[in-house]
């Protein structure tokens, strides 16, 4: 992405906008075949819609007998449903899904065709009330439980390893969690909440478990939180905290530095209303997914706004949500967005990006 097509990607998508409280026209099968792009044209394409994702029958092949079978009965594709969503974290095609309601994590191996859970067994690494997910580099998964208010972690083969802190001494709301790439430091977002003062990010050695420091306190000020959600980690190792209650972006060095901010309150382009969480791309660029807008909104590393994809709706569509909570963005540079009202992810394809390509393009012999 690049600056100079800020103001013709912002102005394209006003009539998105616009028509946010309008309802989807009756379905029309010409316009079904065209690709869903943003912005939309006559300007240059950014990202392409590619699929929306809401059981495992989405991912696990389908048997030949099946396929016949509800050619026959006209019966729907099956699989696990998903049925509260929350977070959404991918490595290298896995897409990890926290499920509330659940209370464990699904895992859409997209290029093994496999569906697995994560968390539900009983035992030490048995959740409660997953809510935030991050991988690092090596396929690790770590989930932030607000119920055991603590860090649980699992291995690559999805095996329970440790837990990091736990119980009202570590953190008051525990609501995200984001592991640096290599799996040194974990960053744990403690919500506070209205009678408390601890709204803050925990900083923990990623292997030992150990404490290393805070990030903000309650406030207005500069590097100061009101209930804050999620945090990335952008270029050169900075800190890009989701400040819901005072409706912006606190941006943060590497060592937990203030640097400055971006956002207000507002219904206007680079505004936030319910600001949710957030994700960074290999550019550096931040997304910025807003439950009351039901979009999510792309900015420069800089904050500068780009431009953003999706609308609220009570219809389920491609890129139309009603309450959107989580994002991540891979390595490929696919966008994912999860809603837990239509209890789905839509998946965005970058334009540069050709189809049938990428890690969840691959797939095995078996499922083409």
């Amino acid at each position: 992405m690049h600056r100079s097509w800020l103001t013709l990607a912002v102005a394209a998508t006003l009539a998105l906008l616009q028509a946010a409280c309008m309802q989807m026209p009756a379905p029309n099968t010409a316009a079904a075949a065209r690709p869903l792009v943003f912005p939309p044209p006559p300007d240059e394409p950014r990202f392409i819609y590619e699929r929306t994702i809401r059981s495992s029958g989405d991912v696990v092949p389908d048997e030949e007998a099946s396929r016949l079978r509800r050619m026959v009965t006209g019966e729907q594709l099956g699989g696990e449903a998903l049925a509260k969503p929350y977070a959404v974290a991918v490595w290298r095609g896995r897409i990890f899904v926290s499920d509330t309601v659940s209370r464990f994590v699904r895992v859409f191996d997209v290029p093994q065709g496999s569906h697995a859970r994560i968390g539900d067994e009983e035992g030490e690494g048995q959740l409660i009330k997953p809510i935030g997910l991050d991988v690092d580099a090596a396929g690790n998964l770590y989930v932030a439980d607000i119920g055991a208010r603590a860090i649980l972690v699992y291995g690559p083969d999805g095996r329970y390893q440790r837990r990091i802190g736990g119980g009202a001494q570590s953190f008051v709301r525990l609501a995200s969690v984001t592991v640096d790439p290599a799996g040194a430091r974990v960053y744990a977002v403690d919500l506070g909440g209205v009678s408390s003062d601890q709204h803050r990010v925990r900083v923990f050695d990623a292997r030992s478990g150990a404490h290393l420091s805070d990030i903000g306190q309650r406030g207005t000020g500069p590097g100061q939180f009101n209930l804050p959600r999620d945090m990335a980690i952008g270029r050169d190792g900075r800190l890009y905290v989701v400040d819901g209650g005072n409706f912006r972006v606190v941006v943060f060095d590497a060592e937990g530095r203030y640097l400055r901010s971006f956002g207000s309150v507002g219904k206007q382009y680079g505004q936030f209303a319910r600001p949710k969480e957030v994700a960074i791309d290999r550019d550096g660029n931040v997304y910025v997914v807003d439950t009351a807008f039901g979009n999510f909104q792309i900015f420069s590393p800089d904050g500068e706004l780009l431009m953003f994809v999706g609308e609220r709706s009570e219809r389920d569509s491609p890129a139309r949500y009603m309450l959107p909570s989580g994002i991540a963005v891979d390595e490929d540079g696919r966008v994912y967005v999860v809603d837990q009202w239509f209890r789905k992810i839509d998946v965005f394809r970058p334009a540069a990006l050709p189809a049938g390509s990428g890690f969840l393009a691959r797939t095995p012999p078996a499922a083409r």
